[in-house]
């Protein structure tokens, strides 16, 4: 799920343009290097750390500021070259050419004997009278025949992830894009065709075709953790419930901290505290030494006037080491606030 990953991050990078919220007048946003889309490897990004995105709600929602995305990894190698489409002939029909009774037209009927009546000639068309039903049947299989063999839907559907990704290869976006959807229509479950053409969507300033193209992934297997991720992050920018999404997925979910995490965050932005806590904590056992989770932890306690607790969550985000500039100083304050 590298791919989705790099689309959370640039999600997140776009939260710096006109329009996002601004961060407190006490903390000052520390800007990301502007970088162009890779078109040449959009297909096959390489992720970032899944945490740093995480962190990016807790920062985006307590302090009003998105962060910057975290730096990605060196690309994964080159697609594999697209290969030549083969001409595909025209497939051919079967007829079954009834054969008729034999006659002896030329034989005197005055001196010819009577045929035998055990075995009359005129029977012999209902032993291949089955055939023609069986024949009505094969349209419904419709194969597709490529160089004299059959193609099945998997096969058809990963020819056109080729062909569109030799498309984008050459800049053709469109293209590209079309066929990804085609790619989808011979097999919906083709997994590397929805996440390229979801990434593609997004960059092309399409959110609702893609969230429709996440809705039907997830529609298919809800087991999709990092598309939950994302669908859940394109209906928080467009002002949408995201508690729903990230609940259908979570029972596909455990152990995953950056996903309770994630889901953490978007129960804090709802005033659900409590929840929000248990989720906090269920990441923190995947990762004891996350401060930015520990912040949020001890965000939700002292909105659930737990506060010993949430001073204790505090200084454990504090003693983590891991807090940038900005959010060891907005947990400081919080620990003044609690006389700590």
């Amino acid at each position: 799920m590298s791919l989705i990953n790099k689309m959370l991050q640039d999600l997140d990078a776009r939260a710096g343009k006109p329009g996002a919220q601004g961060m407190p007048s006490d903390i000052k946003p520390v800007l990301p290097p502007e970088r162009g889309l890779p078109w040449k490897r959009v297909a096959v990004a390489a992720g970032a750390t899944a945490a740093l995105a995480v962190a990016g709600v807790v920062g985006w929602r307590m302090l009003g500021q998105k962060p910057a995305p975290a730096p990605a990894v060196a690309a994964a190698p080159k697609p594999a070259p697209v290969l030549p489409k083969a001409p595909e002939p025209t497939q051919a029909l079967a007829f079954e050419i009834p054969v008729p009774p034999r006659e002896d037209l030329g034989a005197p009927l005055a001196e010819e004997k009577p045929v035998d009546k055990a075995a009359p000639v005129k029977k012999a068309p209902a032993k291949v009278a089955p055939k023609p039903a069986a024949n009505k049947e094969e349209p419904k299989v419709a194969p597709v025949k490529t160089g004299g063999r059959v193609e099945a839907a998997p096969q058809r559907a990963e020819n056109a992830y080729r062909r569109a990704l030799a498309s984008l290869e050459d800049g053709r976006v469109t293209e590209a894009i079309a066929g990804l959807e085609a790619a989808l229509k011979a097999d919906p479950r083709h997994e590397a065709s929805r996440q390229t053409l979801v990434s593609l969507l997004i960059e092309a300033g399409r959110p609702e075709e893609a969230m429709r193209q996440l809705g039907a992934a997830l529609a298919l297997d809800a087991r999709q953790p990092a598309m939950a991720m994302l669908m859940a992050r394109l209906q928080l920018e467009r002002g949408s419930p995201a508690v729903d999404t990230l609940m259908r997925t979570l029972p596909y979910a455990a152990g995953n901290g950056e996903y309770h995490a994630f889901l953490a965050g978007v129960l804090q932005q709802e005033q659900r505290h409590r929840e929000a806590a248990e989720h906090y904590q269920a990441a923190l056992r995947t990762a004891p030494g996350n401060g930015v989770w520990w912040m949020g932890l001890g965000i939700s306690l002292q909105a659930e006037k737990r506060n010993p607790e949430a001073a204790g969550a505090y200084q454990k985000a504090l003693a983590s080491g891991t807090l940038s500039s900005e959010l060891q100083a907005f947990v400081e304050r919080r620990l003044k606030q609690l006389g700590r």
